[in-house]
């Protein structure tokens, strides 16, 4: 019998989730290794099967969240990077859209390219706009360019032509001209990266690809040979920011697709939760060591996007819709040049970090100022095996707390109802911001600090119900065991509506095909899930709109009117609408886990602490052990709800109730 593990890495903590053998679930938290991320997973995995004597050869698959790729373009330490495009283009890369982003910011600087000019090379080729071909690069062109390119030292290589998502036929004449002479040399060409009209978008992407590449194989590569030499029974799956799985080689390839991998696992986590909470309509409020990711579920469903900025720079590829903000239990807190105290983006992170991890940090963090308010445990975290240290927070607060006038646990207050703003924010802008009342949604809150502040978020926002998983620490975890293998295709085909959709939908559906015979799905595993970019006639942007085999016109135009409602508030159902891209997602469907119910818990009576809900006085509360609740278990605020991966906070006259399933559910006082 085989288990199932799932991974993430998180700026403080690696999670696991261990799925087996009649429903088994275990937990496991290291802290991560921010120097080479493939270590803490080996060491970990090592330690959570010596832990539960689960053989190493037993683990049948491993599903990985990453943040490498993310944090490489943070820091800026992609490879070295030679782009080639089609003549005049030259400058597409730093020209762009000539948008600003933020309209009344004069000093805005757009992100520095990460193709200087000299590296930059223009084939002389034309493919028109309805795939035929004007101009064909000469051999001897395309070998000068490869020569070129090769000259600059470049380990990584963008292949951006105009047009090329019609026919990528000159792409890939300039990729085997370079493997001819560079067999190493990365290479992203666009009309596999992203074959979709968009000609910067598309140019962005495929270099953010190119940048990634020589980080993400070498980090990959380590974590294959290091749990291969252990596990060679588990095969690897990453997940994407569209929330699927893909296979290591094909991160490899294509390693962009992983910029918000992370966080996309957490949502996939969430919709089990509220499944089994038999709620729709959910906000999710992922909380961890650096950030908060935020993100709207509807009919248990996230909403999905096609175009982000990562870093400040464009990728058109289909990821979860997550809002991030910098508010997590490292985040630093600071004095502005205004003089005003601010928390956050920066992070303590790992190492040092918080000062009451006892690791040298000396920097202040809302985990310091929830130490010095009593709401997290003097015992310290992951069960009392990683001890705080209470006079070390206060230490670190008192130098703010003296330029305030304050005392420490009023400016600890401060702290707290600082960040909680913040994630307030980046609530609002995926709900009222776009017409949706928060206040009919619950609040799902995980990650290891989500459910300590949910309960301040909800107030803010007027929502009344807050939900807690059973393991909200290890939840973005728990979502890679829950997730899929995927992969997605798209056509660019601009059409009207009375065009047959058929042909470009079989078209897709072959190379579905192919990629399920590649990855050896079987046929009950497979499916298929279709769909439409559409716009009025002469609009810039599209909604995308589900599309079924027997959707005849009448039916996608219908879809399309109620989705723009929807979307804007109107339709005009007399002005002609066109389809312009036509997706596919193949789906091939893996063994998940559900939430099994509790078993019978010890009965212990609770302990109790002062805790600050508010600055000026503590109040008495009970601690309780979530390991000692009941199914059915009613508990009266105020009350703190402890267990190995995070920290439960019930305010005064909130009621919490456990579910059968284990999940908390909180009621907020009117």
């Amino acid at each position: 019998m085989t288990w199932t593990v799932g991974v993430d890495v998180g700026g403080t903590f690696t999670d696991f989730h261990a799925f087996g053998p009649g429903g088994a679930s275990i937990v496991h938290k290291a802290p991560s290794t921010p120097d080479d991320p493939a270590r803490a997973i080996v060491e970990g995995a090592r330690a959570l099967c010596r832990a539960h004597a689960i053989p190493m050869d037993a683990i049948g698959r491993l599903a990985h969240g990453t943040t490498v790729a993310t944090n490489a373009l943070i820091q800026r330490r992609g490879g070295t990077v030679a782009l080639v495009v089609t003549r005049g283009f030259r400058d597409l890369i730093e020209i762009g859209r000539q948008i600003r982003p933020k309209l009344y910011d004069m000093q805005l600087d757009q992100p520095v390219p990460l193709v200087p000019r000299e590296r930059r090379f223009e084939l002389d080729e034309r493919v028109r706009a309805d795939g035929t071909v004007a101009r064909a690069p000469s051999a001897a062109h395309i070998a000068a360019i490869a020569a070129g390119v090769v000259a600059t030292g470049a380990d990584a290589v963008a292949v951006c032509l105009l047009f090329a998502f019609l026919d990528p036929t000159h792409e890939r004449r300039v990729s085997d001209a370079l493997r001819a002479i560079r067999p190493d040399l990365f290479i992203s060409l666009s009309s596999e990266v992203q074959p979709e009209f968009r000609e910067y978008e598309r140019l962005s992407t495929t270099v953010l690809n190119a940048y990634l590449q020589p980080v993400m194989s070498a980090y990959l590569g380590r974590l294959a040979d290091g749990i291969g030499a252990e596990a060679p029974a588990a095969p690897i799956g990453i997940n994407q920011s569209s929330g699927g799985l893909m296979s290591v080689g094909h991160a490899r390839r294509f390693p962009v697709r992983t910029a918000l991998s992370g966080p996309a696992a957490g949502v996939m986590g969430a919709i089990e939760v509220a499944r089994a909470a038999g709620i729709a309509d959910a906000i999710t409020l992922d909380m961890g060591g650096t950030s908060a990711d935020v993100a709207l579920l509807r009919g248990l469903a996230p909403v999905l996007a096609f175009e982000r900025a990562v870093e400040g720079f464009p990728v058109r590829l289909p990821c979860l819709d997550i809002n991030a903000v910098g508010a997590g239990g490292g985040s630093v807190a600071w004095f502005d040049r205004d003089g005003l105290l601010k928390v956050g983006p920066q992070s303590a992170g790992a190492v040092p970090g918080p000062a009451c991890y006892g690791q040298g940090g000396v920097l202040a963090t809302v985990t310091d100022a929830n130490l010095v308010l009593g709401r997290l445990s003097p015992r310290g975290l992951l069960g009392g095996s990683m001890a705080l240290d209470p006079a070390a927070a206060r230490a670190a607060l008192a130098p703010l707390a003296g330029r305030l006038g304050f005392t420490i646990e009023r400016t600890a207050h401060g702290m707290l109802g600082i960040v909680v703003s913040n994630m307030a924010r980046a609530v609002r802008a995926v709900s009222i911001e776009r017409g949706i009342d928060p206040r009919g949604f619950a609040l799902l809150a995980f990650g290891g600090a989500g459910p300590l502040h949910a309960a301040s978020v909800a107030r803010s926002l007027g929502m009344r119900t807050i939900l807690v998983p059973p393991f909200p620490g290890i939840l973005c975890a728990q979502g890679l065991v829950a997730s899929d293998l995927k992969e997605a295709f798209v056509a660019t085909v601009r059409l009207r509506l009375d065009s047959p959709l058929a042909p470009h939908l079989d078209a897709l559906g072959d190379q579905a095909r192919r990629w399920f015979e590649a990855e050896g799905v079987a046929d009950a595993d497979r499916s298929t899930e279709a769909s439409a970019d559409m716009r009025y006639v002469g609009q810039n942007f599209e909604i995308t709109v589900p599309v079924a085999d027997s959707d005849i016109a009448d039916a996608l135009r219908d879809r399309f009117f109620a989705a723009h409602e929807a979307a804007y508030g109107y339709h005009t159902p007399a002005d002609p609408v066109e389809i312009v891209n036509i997706r596919l997602v193949a789906i091939a469907r893996l063994r998940h886990p559900t939430l099994a119910a509790l078993a019978a818990p010890r009965v212990l009576a609770p302990s109790w602490r002062d805790v600050h809900f508010a600055w000026e006085a503590p109040v008495r509360t009970a601690i309780h052990q979530r390991a000692d609740l009941a199914a059915g278990a009613v508990i009266q605020g105020p009350a703190v709800i402890e267990q190995l991966d995070a920290t439960t906070l019930v305010y005064p006259r909130d009621i919490a109730c456990v579910r059968p399933t284990g999940i908390i559910a909180i009621e907020a006082a009117p």
